[in-house]
């Protein structure tokens, strides 16, 4: 019979029938390791997947926040450019200081700088901007000083009219970027857009430097003098650095000249 078969193919269409039957039966068997292979790629896949993802998001991250530093240096240098560009032209000797922290306090204006005694710092001096007077310095400790800024209530700071030389004190209203000028009388020959300088009365700050720019004037004919409001040039709500500078009379001496006019040691002598 298996020769016949062999020779005369008579079982074909019985195994042909069979392995119709069979496949299902087949599949049915192989089916558990085929969906276990599929379900396990396919997880693989997945967590291949989302490592990628999180690293990417770890990586775009890390560039945004390296972008974010490069920005702020980038401002950062902008600010130091400028307040070199304004300390050349500052005939009064400067230094640069950083500001360490600010007065939270209702309508107080001032501000904590990371300069002090050792750095010859002293109360009364200037503070400005690469733009304008910012403040004078209050008190001072050996590595910190503390300034008050022309907007705090209890500043004022003696202008002059850059275009008349009408002088003028500034009083600091306790709002940002607003001073109030007081005592001008309604005649007065002063008009929105003039601007303010310091006029060097007092000593405490240097002369001809911008202070801010007259933006308001109301007068009113029952009251003698009238309400003038101006805005401060410099960034005093803004600004990271400033310089402070010494008054051609009071200026620091450098380290050559308390070299020079230190007393002569034992061995000098």
């Amino acid at each position: 019979m298996m020769v016949l078969d062999h020779r005369q193919n008579h079982m074909d269409s019985i195994r042909s029938i069979l392995s119709v039957v069979v496949y299902p039966i087949q599949y049915l068997v192989n089916l558990p390791r085929e969906s276990g292979s599929w379900l396990s790629e396919n997880l693989t896949t997945r967590q291949v997947l989302q490592e990628e993802n999180a690293s990417l998001r770890a990586q775009e991250l890390l560039l945004k926040f390296r972008l974010q530093k490069l920005e702020a240096l980038e401002a950062e240098n902008d600010r130091l450019r400028q307040l070199l560009e304004s300390s050349t032209k500052v005939k009064e000797r400067v230094v640069i200081a950083e500001l360490l922290s600010v007065d939270m306090a209702p309508f107080s204006r001032r501000v904590i700088l990371n300069k002090g005694s050792l750095d010859g710092v002293q109360v009364g001096q200037a503070i400005l901007d690469a733009d304008g007077i910012l403040g004078q310095i209050i008190t001072v400790t050996p590595l910190t000083s503390t300034a008050m800024l022309i907007t705090d209530p209890s500043h004022a700071v003696p202008v002059a009219v850059n275009r008349n030389g009408l002088r003028a004190i500034a009083v600091g209203s306790g709002k940002p970027n607003h001073l109030e000028l007081s005592h001008i009388p309604n005649n007065a020959d002063i008009k929105e857009g003039d601007l303010l300088v310091t006029s060097g009365l007092g000593g405490r700050f240097p002369s001809g430097y911008p202070v801010a720019v007259i933006n308001e004037i109301r007068r009113s004919p029952d009251r003698p003098f009238a309400v003038i409001h101006a805005e401060p040039i410099g960034n005093l709500e803004s600004s990271r650095e400033v310089l402070i500078a010494w008054t051609a009379a009071a200026a620091a001496p450098t380290d050559e000249e308390k070299a020079a006019t230190a007393p002569p040691t034992e061995a000098s002598e």
